[in-house]
């Protein structure tokens, strides 16, 4: 029975959206935490780690996301390994960020100048007191803005976990759709939600660069 869009399904777009923002920080997290590995796998100097770095990001960044979301989704348990939509969307993103972050942070560490090396190892310090108190605090400025711009574009991302029947915002709006036959407010709603959290991240993004930028 077709009925009217109301201020329930509101309601019920905004409770998905927790999940889109979960998945979201999820992904952030465990792709951090991998793509700060990354990043340092191809900045030191051992040529078969860069290599391997290397052959990982072109495999990650070489693929759509949609595909990998089917690997894992409908690959594994063809493997024996039986994953839900949640674990499935969780390390595709998860991976698909770390690949972008490691190339993005990799970036920032070797724009710092040279000479910034050359002026700590002057005053007597280690090179481990060099990368951790001299260049990734210059490095961690120049990548916030990147930084952002990329998980913003993960959050949009996990639209894509839809395909796979994880009921996120996308997903929440497929099935209120299905039962109002208003796709247009159903998903201008949506698109508001998507907006709103997209903007919120763009301006903490503001506000931590003029903070980290006024205490130079």
């Amino acid at each position: 029975m077709i009925r009217e869009f109301a201020s329930a399904d509101v309601f019920y777009l905004l409770l998905a959206a927790r999940w889109t923002i979960g998945l979201a920080l999820v992904a952030a997290i465990g792709g951090g935490l991998l793509g700060l590995l990354i990043a340092l796998a191809r900045i030191l100097p051992f040529a078969p780690l860069n290599w391997l770095a290397i052959g990982y990001i072109n495999i990650i960044q070489g693929t759509p996301l949609l595909g990998q979301l089917f690997v894992f989704f409908f690959g594994l348990p063809l493997l024996g390994f039986p994953v839900g939509a949640w674990t499935a969307a969780a390390i595709s993103l998860s991976l698909y960020a770390s690949a972008f972050l490691g190339e993005i942070w990799r970036g920032a560490l070797q724009s710092v100048a040279k000479r910034q090396w050359e002026a700590g190892a002057a005053l007597g310090l280690t090179y481990r007191q060099r990368f951790t108190h001299v260049v990734i605090p210059q490095a961690v400025r120049i990548s916030i803005a990147p930084t952002v711009g990329f998980l913003v574009q993960l959050v949009k991302n996990t639209s894509l976990t839809a395909l796979i029947g994880f009921v996120e915002l996308t997903r929440a709006s497929q099935i209120i759709t299905a039962a109002t036959f208003a796709p247009l407010t159903v998903y201008l709603t949506a698109a508001a939600i998507y907006f709103v959290i997209c903007f919120t991240l763009s301006q903490l993004s503001r506000v931590l660069e003029r903070r980290l930028h006024g205490a130079r």
